[in-house]
């Protein structure tokens, strides 16, 4: 799953008429002396053994969001013929305990009227929570029970194994995904991130026979030394901290990280073309390295404003392909923060198959113009503002504000990543952004992939 920040252009005029832009300091700030942008206060402790639980007070009459964030997702299946299992236990951990079987976990669960599910990305697993917070203790209760004893017999891993393999069925159907597959294993040769999140079909098919190893994949990975406990809402640091120690305290620390393969340095253009079995419009997508997310390298940063001004919904090229020529229907550009190197990714949907030389010109041309002169000014500082206020719009509930950070708690372990990398969004000038496409927008780093309906 890729971040993608949205760009929203309503001024947060009732955060800061209410002062709420001056609230607490979390711990970020003090760790690393930059101002948090979240405007509530976070408090945040280590347990004994590892885990690590951030508490965020907030209005929002009664109700708390309640996440454990995984640092473990398809980027850590290192293991020939292993892919697949950080999406696997996404399923797993909701077939309950000896304590709570999934029946009455179901049940606790609808009786307090609670809502919960999980996602899988490439570099973490969340499971999350929305209650109301008088049965906080409850959902403690049944959370850490699962995360600490979670049990399944041979034949339910089966079953669940072979509805895996139905889910991946189902969306190889989608062109989309048909082409991702193909792009990122060609993009990368070495790093896990050469599969999607969902594995190799291979490895996906043959996962009912592996039950014993699926014990030690969790065994390794579900360990507080390897999550964040984020709690925010109608709640107080006074009364969850001593709750996490009583239900959590027990769980078992032992991670241990894996040897992820360093991706050898990409010295020349690659090219994929995928015949898709089924109708839809061509598709093309031209994705470039980038290194790993860091929110204090500014060229990292930038790229990511140089992807909204060159290919967004106000770019001179978005004008051109869509609005005006109506060649694509579709055009969109994003760089996903990861805690590896990644890519930056321009994906298009061209309405006529004769037109894909034609689009890719486009965009090559557009590289080059950036590439050779930095951007407007004014351009620049009026996304700087849409990204950082449509951040502070988006934080209206505890649930919504837990599923912005959940990404940043993956790659830093805390809230400090989120502070650093809308401060460095500010200091990005044009030069910046002119650098940066000159540092990574090259040819050679470049994997181009296109779809077609199969003849």
């Amino acid at each position: 799953m890729r971040l993608r920040l949205p760009l929203l252009g309503r001024p947060a005029a009732a955060l800061l008429a209410c002062g709420l832009l001056t609230g607490a300091p979390s711990v970020s700030q003090e760790i690393n002396a930059v101002k948090p942008i979240i405007p509530f206060p976070a408090e945040t402790r280590t347990l004994a053994n590892g885990l690590k639980v951030i508490v965020m007070p907030m209005p929002s009459d009664g109700l708390v969001a309640y996440w454990t964030v995984v640092r473990t997702g398809s980027r850590d299946e290192v293991e020939a013929g292993r892919t697949g299992f950080a999406h696997f236990f996404e399923h797993m951990m909701f077939r309950g305990t000896d304590r709570y079987p999934s029946e009455v976990y179901n049940r606790i669960v609808t009786t307090i009227g609670a809502d919960t599910n999980a996602y899988t990305t490439d570099d973490h697993t969340a499971y999350h929570f929305t209650m109301a917070a008088e049965d906080l203790e409850r959902v403690m209760e049944l959370e850490s029970d699962r995360f600490q004893n979670l049990k399944y017999a041979e034949s339910a891993f089966q079953t669940e194994a072979g509805a895996v393999y139905g889910e991946y069925r189902k969306d190889r159907t989608s062109p989309d995904f048909a082409l991702d597959e193909q792009l990122v294993a060609t993009a990368f040769e070495k790093h896990p991130y050469g599969h999607t999140t969902m594995g190799y079909e291979r490895d996906i098919a043959a996962m009912p026979k592996m039950y014993d190893y699926s014990r030690t994949f969790f065994a390794r990975y579900y360990r507080p030394d390897n999550a964040v406990l984020f709690i925010a809402g109608s709640v107080t640091p006074e009364k969850v901290f001593p709750l996490v120690e009583k239900y959590y305290g027990q769980w078992q620390r032992g991670y241990v990280p894996p040897q992820i393969p360093v991706e050898p340095e990409q010295k020349a253009e690659r090219r994929v073309d995928v015949q898709y079995d089924g109708q839809t419009l061509p598709e093309l997508r031209v994705a470039y390295k980038l290194p790993a997310y860091d929110p204090a390298d500014k060229s990292v940063v930038a790229i990511g404003l140089l992807a909204d001004l060159a290919f967004g919904e106000t770019s001179a090229t978005y004008r051109k392909l869509v609005l005006d020529e109506q060649v694509v229907d579709h055009l969109d550009a994003y760089s996903s923060f990861h805690r590896d190197p990644y890519l930056l990714d321009i994906q298009t949907r061209v309405k006529d198959p004769a037109k894909i030389d034609y689009v890719l010109g486009v965009i090559d041309a557009t590289v080059a113009e950036y590439r050779a002169a930095p951007p407007d000014a004014a351009r620049l500082a009026a996304l700087q503002q849409r990204l950082k206020y449509g951040f502070l719009m988006s934080l209206q509930t505890p649930e919504s504000v837990a599923a912005r950070v959940a990404q940043f708690l993956a790659l830093n372990g805390d809230l400090s990543g989120i502070d650093k990398l809308y401060a460095t969004y500010a200091t990005i000038t044009p030069a910046d952004v002119q650098a940066a496409a000159q540092r990574f927008l090259e040819p050679a780093r470049r994997t181009v992939g296109v779809l077609r309906p199969r003849k």
